[in-house]
């Protein structure tokens, strides 16, 4: 899409328990600057099964297919009933390769200051799209549970080039690849094999490093200032993501993005929070900010630009926070700050 687009057609999911409230926060917030979204709403979820006994209704995905993208709340996988992870679901169905979350201080005063770095998750492969059963052993049916992974060579190079070339276009100094080659010898041996070479091509343009998973986990916790981009497989992205956004406060404020060849899903990654929904003090950041990364991604980084100086002028100076940022603020109070600091 090119910036002077009027209208963008674009999916969007409500959600489940504090969903509602705070997609209805965003939308205040990207009308007032006048977003181009032309918004088809649908369900997903717990009100997809309330209203057609499918967590992910063919409409939605339909509705995904014809618009290219997608805003949505965090959405409840029913336990039980064979029903499968929506978020994987998605993934799969459409093919979105990269899971892309951005850490970055917020709220000044936490254990970590200037806290700036962006985490790139393989979204397709690794143990999430294993195939799993069981080994009788004895009388126990369930004697051994087996869990068979697998990494191809094709998205290991296409995630990691795209993790070099938002390293290119956005700035950044160094790409970190993350791995557990010294134990899964092929498996993510694969990973580094191709990460390595996608490197020699940015060879000048972008420093390089590799980090074995656990050290890196204990280094982000010790000096995450060393990291700028980091790029990694499925499982150990997912697990080193929250990480990182504990890093800054936590999921409350942890945007992601799942990116393909021809759609992309932008969401909040905390969960539902089914105890204080209703109760407006939803925090709306998380989806907020996954908002801004919407804008930047169909070309309207001067909107993206303006909602992030609200946040900046309203949370970092800390004169309206809801109670997970140590404030008092409502989502309704929050929203109308965020409104009068637009400029």
């Amino acid at each position: 899409m090119t910036a002077d687009s009027k209208t963008i057609p674009a999916t969007l999911i409500a959600g489940d328990g504090i969903g509602p409230e705070i997609v209805e926060s965003v939308i205040e917030i990207l009308d007032a600057v006048n977003a181009p979204f032309a918004w088809d709403p649908q369900l997903a979820g717990m009100a997809g099964v309330d209203a057609v006994n499918d967590p992910l209704p063919k409409q939605t995905i339909e509705s995904i297919r014809r618009t290219g993208l997608a805003l949505k709340g965090p959405l409840t996988t029913p336990v039980g009933g064979g029903f499968k992870s929506i978020n994987v679901t998605l993934r799969q169905e459409f093919g979105l390769f990269a899971n892309l979350r951005p850490t970055k201080t917020i709220v000044p005063g936490g254990k970590f200051e200037d806290i700036d770095l962006v985490l790139f998750r393989e979204n397709l492969e690794g143990y999430y799209a294993a195939m799993e059963h069981y080994i009788p052993v004895g009388e126990d049916p369930k004697g051994i549970a087996l869990s068979s992974g697998f990494t191809s060579r094709a998205e290991c190079r296409r995630i990691v080039k795209y993790a070099f070339e938002y390293a290119v276009q956005n700035n950044r100094k160094t790409v970190t690849i993350v791995h557990k080659a010294n134990i899964l010898k092929l498996l993510t041996g694969l990973f580094l094999e191709e990460g390595r070479k996608v490197a020699e091509e940015y060879k000048g343009r972008i420093e390089f490093n590799e980090r074995i998973v656990d050290a890196c986990a204990m280094q982000l916790v010790i000096n995450p200032w060393q990291f700028d981009v980091i790029v990694t497989t499925n499982l150990f992205g997912d697990i080193l993501s929250d990480l990182t956004a504990g890093l800054v406060g936590g999921l409350g404020m942890a945007p992601g993005a799942n990116i393909g060849e021809k759609a992309a899903v932008f969401e909040a990654v905390h969960g539902s929070a089914p105890d204080i929904a209703g109760k407006g003090v939803a925090n709306p950041l998380a989806l907020l900010l996954a908002a801004v990364m919407m804008l930047r991604h169909v070309g309207r980084g001067d909107l993206a630009d303006r909602i992030d100086s609200a946040i900046a002028n309203v949370i970092t100076k800390g004169s309206v926070r809801t109670r997970d940022l140590g404030g008092k603020a409502g989502t309704k109070e929050l929203t109308a700050a965020l409104k009068q600091a637009l400029v």
